[in-house]
């Protein structure tokens, strides 16, 4: 299972717009233009809009296409949300050098109201790392494409990714046999790969900024068990997930912080498959493969971890002697 040229140039297309939507409002947000989900987690016009410009841009590459978003309009239609609604307008408009009416802005964010019941449809988180967005630090993109429970492709757009030669941005494309980036001011992609520490030592552990993301605390265990005492590589969103499949660390834990939280489809999917073809290695914290084929959450699955590889036997027995 892959996908198709026209699917990866389609999603290619979107994420770069939608990053580039995204990184011209990012630190000018106005009063009015967030808003607080009922799990206390903010939304931006930015959310909105990403989502709205990616699902635009797939459906005049691909026509009708199910796609499994983080984002619902209803969010957008409440009177008090003015202010939010005409900001998610004006993004998208700009995006596409037109007036483009509300109506069919919150069409667009709608088609990523679908839910994960189709043998094949896109997951997309318009913005993964809200709060790494707010802070003006990392955030990411993430659009996958999911074929009978599995991840085939995904592209994840990290606008402000540092790189070590030129200016930050960076868009992972990653499918069947391939795994490269496209850099900010270069044209040509350039493959990735993982890197491995000649000892699991030596290794950069990377995890979340968000404490409520990830058990920092068990982190520091785990690292001490495996012998790791550089500090940890701490950014937001899918970001880790590019640090790794480029060898800037070696693991991603992301550990559970409660006994019942489950982790969605869309912070994972285009990260999986990224480092995966990158050459690297993901599961549950148990070494389970993350099962993508229940829906919208892996429920079968506790945590993720996330490695270069040779050593991830090492790492998930460290981590299941701090889990318990």
């Amino acid at each position: 299972m892959t996908a198709t040229d026209v699917e990866l140039s389609a999603a290619l297309s979107a994420v770069r717009r939608a990053s580039t939507a995204c990184a011209a409002v990012q630190g000018r947000l106005a009063n009015g233009e967030i808003l607080t989900k009922d799990d206390d987690s903010p939304v931006t016009v930015a959310d909105f809009a990403a989502q709205a410009v990616v699902c635009a841009a797939l459906s005049e590459a691909l026509g009708d296409v199910v796609v499994v978003g983080e984002e619902v309009a209803s969010d957008l239609t409440d009177d008090a949300q003015s202010l939010l609604r005409t900001g998610v307008v004006d993004i998208v408009s700009n995006s596409f050098g037109r007036p483009v009416p509300v109506d069919r802005v919150l069409e667009w964010v709608s088609i990523g109201s679908a839910h994960a019941t189709t043998d094949r449809y896109w997951t997309l988180d318009p913005i993964d790392g809200t709060k790494g967005f707010l802070r003006g630090e990392q955030y990411a993109i993430a659009l996958a494409l999911i074929e009978h429970g599995q991840v085939v492709a995904g592209v994840l757009g990290c606008p402000n990714l540092p790189n070590d030669n030129g200016p930050p941005g960076a868009i992972f494309v990653a499918t069947d046999g391939l795994a490269e980036v496209y850099t900010t001011g270069i044209a040509r992609p350039m493959p990735v790969r993982v890197a491995n520490p000649t000892t699991v030592a030596d290794a950069y552990l990377c995890e979340s900024v968000e404490t409520g993301h990830s058990d920092q605390d068990q982190s520091i265990q785990i690292a001490g068990l495996l012998g790791i005492t550089a500090e940890p590589f701490r950014i937001d969103s899918q970001c880790k997930y590019g640090a790794v499949a480029r060898g800037d660390a070696s693991i991603y834990l992301r550990l559970p912080t409660s006994a019942d939280y489950v982790e969605k489809i869309w912070d994972h999917a285009a990260g999986k498959v990224l480092v995966e073809q990158a050459g690297g290695t993901v599961t549950d914290v148990d070494g389970k493969p993350l099962d993508f084929s229940v829906g919208a959450r892996l429920s079968k699955n506790r945590g993720v971890v996330t490695t270069s590889g040779a050593f991830h036997a090492d790492v998930i027995d460290a981590v299941g002697l701090v889990l318990g």
